[in-house]
């Protein structure tokens, strides 16, 4: 790792954190908004934020860490003394392999989970639209999703389907006795609700599947794909009545079901996929109510885990492959402008020795003359470079070539 790529990441993660620290430190995609506006306010030119139902995390290039950890405190209902607790602060080579591992699947809490780097493209274009995305930072995420191209095609390590959206109908055809016939609803349409509706699908023949979202045209959007059931936000109790499970996956910020919503003795289960929680803790005080939270649900994993473990080895060598190449890139970049700086300057001494020589003979052929003088210059630059990218010094390395030729640094 060079010098130059000064990169900070603080979050917080289910590796240290239970569903109540996390849920504190959750934004909403309104707040990061915001926290990426007050990031600006404070000058940081590159920044991005990755906040989902297992971590929440902010990566920020020449920052310090301690600025970014103010921000999130600020932003979120967490504070210092939580965080000191439970989150983590990695900075330039530590902050940079983990972002290949989240990035990868392998930091996932079901190994090898690659909707993560979807998540993480949206924070990034988030990022970018908002102008706090500068190229290196860039260029540092197109590496990551490189990584992890490369590890899902070149790997087992996403054999099978492992989600949380997969683990909680994993949980269902496990728990429940003749899943077809139960009368099931899902409640919110976002990203893990999408996903989680395509698994009933797939493993569930059921054709009692009942969606409702706040926002009834996204719910319709994915009915109309699977012919499902689609029904009003304001007909959510009546529905609630009729469930035999139901998957809550709104990511609001508050509890959406809570004990004051069920009025069944039948036994009913609830499976929570949202963080924060978005289903009260006082649905317990049901005797009939089975509640299910995502980190209970992340502990399930199918057959398929344990060849998925094997693979990590294989995943961990294309990211170092994948980190070496960005570094050489930022090795080239680092030295790139003195090199071009240099060939410009020998082009110049090359014009003036041809103009030179061509008053003292006037029939002198310039463009052979040209030719040549092109061929040794490309030939010093070709050496100048190689002799920069193999130092172990870079920066050392261009001082000398600016001071040698007064070539002027940026």
């Amino acid at each position: 790792m060079t010098s130059e790529l000064s990169l900070s990441c603080v979050g917080v993660s289910y590796k240290k954190a239970d569903v109540a620290s996390r849920g504190q430190f959750s934004l909403s995609l309104r707040t990061q908004k915001k926290l990426l506006e007050g990031a600006k306010q404070k000058k940081i030119q590159s920044i991005t934020i990755h906040s989902t139902c297992n971590r929440t995390e902010i990566y920020a290039l020449q920052t310090d860490a301690s600025v970014l950890v103010d921000l999130l405190c600020a932003h979120s209902q967490g504070d210092q003394a939580l965080f000191s607790k439970i989150g983590y602060v990695l900075t330039n080579v530590a902050a940079l392999e983990h972002l290949f591992r989240v990035g990868t699947g392998l930091d996932s809490q079901i190994l090898g989970d690659f909707e993560i780097i979807a998540q993480l493209k949206k924070s990034f274009v988030r990022s970018k639209k908002m102008a706090v995305l500068d190229p290196l930072f860039e260029r540092l995420f197109n590496s990551v999703i490189q990584a992890s191209k490369r590890i899902k095609n070149e790997t087992q390590i996403s054999s099978g389907t492992t989600s949380v959206s997969y683990a909680s109908v994993r949980y269902i055809l496990d728990h429940i006795e003749n899943p077809e016939q139960k009368n099931i609803l899902l409640f919110g349409m976002g990203k893990i609700g999408r996903n989680t509706c395509e698994n009933l699908v797939k493993h569930i023949q059921n054709d009692h599947i009942v969606l409702i979202n706040r926002t009834r045209e996204r719910a319709e959007k994915m009915a109309g794909k699977f012919k499902l059931i689609v029904k009003d936000y304001a007909d959510l109790p009546v529905e609630i009545r009729k469930a035999d499970i139901i998957i809550v996956a709104t990511g609001a910020e508050k509890p959406t079901l809570s004990k004051s919503l069920i009025h069944t003795e039948n036994p009913l289960l609830v499976l929570d996929l949202s963080i924060p929680k978005n289903v009260d803790d006082n649905v317990l005080d049901l005797p009939n109510v089975t509640r299910i939270h995502i980190d209970e649900l992340s502990k399930i994993t199918d057959k398929t885990l344990a060849e998925r473990q094997k693979e990590v080895p294989k995943a961990e060598k294309i990211i170092i492959e994948v980190i070496d190449e960005f570094n050489d890139w930022l090795q080239t970049r680092a030295f790139a402008p003195t090199v071009q700086a240099l060939k410009q300057m020998m082009e110049k001494l090359e014009q003036q020795a041809l103009a030179q020589q061509q008053k003292k003979h006037p029939h002198l052929k310039t463009e052979e003359a040209t030719l040549l003088s092109q061929h040794l210059i490309q030939k010093i630059t070709n050496r100048v470079a190689k002799h920069m990218r193999n130092s172990d010094n870079t920066a050392e390395s261009v001082k000398t070539i600016q001071d040698v030729f007064n070539i002027p640094s940026k």
